[in-house]
């Protein structure tokens, strides 16, 4: 057993019992002393009747007995119900600083509100440290897994054109290059979510012409929606120059319609944009197959993916930091990203922020 592991306890119970203890001396001792000097200096005053008998010192030394033991006990008592709460939570410390994340600290009923309050915020400090040790570790294996396959790619066409297998010619470089924009791309996604999770992510706020905006990226995607069998429309209602950064709403734009191309079933895609006098709001709307009421909150969480049977007709499914992005954005405006059955049994994803 640790020497230490009880000294905070031991320290209280022996305070309050040296308390009382000088307490009860002091009442004793210093009726002697008073009588004491009494005695020397007014000797008259004193009546012999009026002095302690032989009775009346046992009784006293009874009563002195007692009297610290009770105190003793309740010292005992009440270090139980404060330090043993405090004595958890400084072995939990210990734990967690070793690397045990599971560890959680224990209150009993009959402590106060303040040891249980303090428990309890440990117990949440500990739980917290917990989910985002697992979260490193996820996004350790899932940008793992994301790279592995541009990677590999990369190093199989490049050793085949040493080797000489593959002829250098331009299909295969645009294939190269093909790759080598993905890389970029996780690599832009990753450095914005973690700007996002650190407080960093700086935004050009300015007025901005929305309309503009929306329609140029919506030209500029078109053709290769309509690829794939899409048909794309816009719909603005009452946007005029809005404040916001419209480098960062272009890119969370362009991710909800990446989104529709790997995951959504041709037919017709809405984009909506809006604004009141106090929100502005941009929305994509496919035609299905939909999200499951039970998936539209993890939706926007980085490498999600609901089904990956809703990605086999795209040919991929994405680096999964697409709509994560989107919140990210979202937030740093301000606003929230948000995800409703559209009127076409498929999916609206939405992105608002006040103006």
């Amino acid at each position: 057993m640790n020497p230490h592991r009880f000294g905070l306890r031991r320290l209280a119970i022996l305070s309050l019992s040296l308390l009382v203890f000088c307490v009860l001396l002091l009442c004793f001792v210093g009726s002697y002393v008073f009588y004491s000097i009494l005695a020397i200096y007014s000797p008259d005053s004193i009546d012999e009747d009026s002095m302690f008998t032989s009775v009346d010192l046992a009784w006293l030394g009874v009563i002195f007995i007692i009297t610290f033991a009770s105190a003793t006990l309740l010292a005992i008592k009440l270090s139980r119900r404060i330090l043993l709460p405090l004595e958890s939570v400084i072995q939990s410390l210990r734990q967690v600083a070793e690397g045990n994340l599971h560890v959680r600290a224990i209150a009993s009923k009959s402590a106060p509100n303040e040891t249980s309050q303090l428990v309890d915020d440990f117990n949440s400090m500990a739980e917290r440290l917990h989910t985002m040790e697992t979260q490193r570790s996820f996004w350790n294996a899932a940008i793992a897994h994301e790279l592995r396959t541009p990677i590999t790619i990369l190093r199989g066409r490049l050793q085949g054109l040493t080797d000489g297998v593959f002829a250098p010619d331009a299909e295969l470089f645009e294939g190269l290059l093909h790759q080598v924009e993905g890389l970029n791309r996780l690599i832009d996604d990753l450095r914005i979510l973690s700007l996002k999770e650190s407080g960093h992510l700086e935004l050009d706020i300015q007025m901005a012409d929305l309309d503009h905006e929306v329609k140029s990226v919506v030209q500029l995607f078109a053709p290769s929606l309509e690829a794939r069998g899409f048909s794309v429309r816009v719909h603005c209602h009452r946007v005029e120059h809005v404040r916001c950064d419209p480098v960062r709403i272009r890119q969370a734009l362009i991710a909800l319609l990446e989104n529709v191309q790997k995951h959504a079933l041709p037919g017709e895609v809405l984009v909506t944009v809006a604004a009141t006098d106090e929100h502005c709001s941009i929305s994509v709307a496919d035609s299905g197959p939909g999200i499951e009421s039970t998936q539209t909150e993890h939706i926007f969480d980085a490498f999600h993916r609901i089904d990956p049977s809703r990605t086999r007709h795209s040919g991929g499914g994405g680096t999964g930091l697409g709509l994560a992005v989107v919140k990210a954005i979202s937030e740093a405006h301000g606003g929230t990203a948000c995800c409703v059955a559209s009127a076409n049994n498929g999916a609206q994803l939405r992105l608002q922020w006040p103006v």
